[in-house]
């Protein structure tokens, strides 16, 4: 998906002054943080002899500005992606250094997270026309809990992983959470919501035993929001859970999982070294499946998919799709979700 946010970084991983390699949807991209606090986005290809402009320096030019040296030869660029200059020219030469340009990736940073937008055209400096998303229920001092895996899967299986509902009992039973034989028939209302959908705020199924230990009656509300955000704000009396999901396709097929979690209940604090193995474990074994089925994949099968369990699945290729068909005719997205309650065991 193109000419849309997706999420490259944490505003703590961008160090002033510190300039980081990465690789989104195939290309390498550069992430620094100016002196001045802000961030920026270039490709990471210097156009002159291809050496990463990561593993260069900043620099100062004469009017103040600062800039990115390159390791190799010393050009040297601004942060709007257009060379300052070529140190190895002399004076004289007719060479105009401020038509070379790097590619630039608008970036924004909110509610401590940095966003990167692909823009459908790699050749314009589009600027985006709408802002990254926000998520209520980021409470406390920042994150209680920070994880990152990779994938090995394209961004779409990623995301349909990621929204079954029917795979708990059989991918994740442990003591903690639920055991394998621990099957209920589930009733979930849906509603359409920004650039995805919703299941409306509800208590949580008897048999996810984690909740229990927050006490009190808790509420939550579970989305998803294109191109690969999926979370959970939980309500548990005074106190609030918001787990964040963010899907980044590093490459067609390899995608990063990132889990955040704020919270300003206690127990964030009492149990965290358990709640962060937890985590981890949890997404290994999402991991672990992916590798499995990748087994399958790899002879192009055709997927059945059911209602009304794998219809989140389904919603999410018809929201790709309106997106894409949006962008290409130059009117608003329609959000072709509506309202509904689904069922299945899990």
């Amino acid at each position: 998906m193109t000419d849309i946010w997706y999420f490259a970084a944490l505003s703590r991983d961008l160090k002033v002054g510190r300039l980081a390699r990465h690789m989104i949807m195939g290309e390498p991209v550069m992430l620094g943080r100016s002196r001045s606090g802000a961030v920026f986005a270039l490709r990471d290809i210097c156009p002159h002899r291809a050496a990463p402009l990561s593993a260069g320096r900043f620099a100062r030019e004469a009017d103040g500005t600062e800039s990115i040296e390159c390791p190799y030869h010393g050009w040297r660029f601004g942060a709007d992606g257009v060379c300052a200059a070529i140190p190895s020219l002399v004076d004289g030469q007719p060479f105009e250094v401020d038509r070379v340009r790097v590619r630039r990736y608008p970036i924004r940073e909110s509610q401590g997270l940095v966003f990167i937008w692909i823009a459908a055209d790699p050749r314009g400096d589009h600027a985006p026309d709408h802002a990254p998303p926000l998520f209520d229920g980021m409470v406390g001092a920042g994150p209680k809990l920070v994880d990152r895996q990779e994938f090995d899967a394209h961004l779409d299986h990623a995301v349909v992983g990621l929204m079954d509902p029917a795979h708990g009992p059989y991918v994740h039973h442990q003591w903690w959470w639920r055991s394998k034989a621990s099957r209920h028939a589930k009733a979930k209302a849906f509603s359409p919501a920004p650039q995805g959908f919703v299941m409306t705020r509800h208590m949580p199924s008897a048999n996810s035993r984690a909740y229990a230990l927050l006490g009190g009656a808790p509420m939550t509300e579970i989305g998803f929001r294109l191109p690969g955000f999926r979370w959970e704000h939980i309500v548990a009396s005074e106190r609030q859970v918001l787990a964040l999901t963010c899907l980044t396709p590093l490459t067609d097929t390899r995608t990063r999982i990132t889990q955040i979690v704020w919270s300003d209940h206690p127990i964030f604090t009492l149990l965290s070294p358990l709640i962060k193995i937890g985590a981890r474990r949890f997404l290994k074994q999402d991991g672990d499946m992916v590798t499995l089925q990748n087994q399958g994949l790899a002879y192009d099968p055709g997927l059945l998919w059911i209602d009304d369990a794998d219809t989140q699945a389904k919603w999410y290729q018809a929201l790709k799709r309106e997106w894409a068909d949006s962008r290409r005719d130059g009117r608003a997205f329609v959000n072709p979700v509506s309202p509904t309650t689904l069922r299945w065991v899990s």
